[in-house]
């Protein structure tokens, strides 16, 4: 099985995934609610099977059902999906990223978060990152 990457899938596959990431697990029925403006009921089994070959989700046959797994763990698909987007609209750099994401929520960040992130930054300059 080949390492899931994150630019390999279509716009209507990234939806199934994101559908199954936000579930934990999920049937075709629940990919086809949970995506809007759905495709047919196949053409959503056709692109769990896309995924699975492409190795992003895996599915187990629970009595009658087919249900659909990622194989990523959530907090390593996060991390993957955030270099990507680090990488490719930043140019690597971390510091604009953030720039970008505070720019774009100004106002919008609680006390609790402004705290936590001020903590993160501080780990880091102490950890010597």
């Amino acid at each position: 099985m080949r390492s899931p990457k994150v630019p390999d899938v279509s716009r209507r596959e990234r939806q199934a995934l994101d559908a199954v990431y936000r579930s934990g697990a999920a049937t075709a029925n629940d990919v086809q609610a949970a995506i809007p403006n759905p495709p047919s009921y196949s053409a959503v089994r056709a692109m769990l099977a896309a995924l699975v070959r492409k190795g992003h989700l895996r599915v187990e046959r629970e009595g009658t059902r087919y249900v659909y797994h990622p194989t990523l763990a959530r907090e390593k698909a996060r991390t993957r999906a955030l270099s990507h987007v680090i990488d490719t609209f930043f140019s690597g750099s971390l510091a604009q990223a953030v720039s970008a994401m505070l720019d774009e929520r100004s106002g919008r960040l609680s006390e609790d978060e402004a705290r936590r992130l001020e903590r993160l930054l501080k780990q880091s300059r102490e950890a010597g990152r």
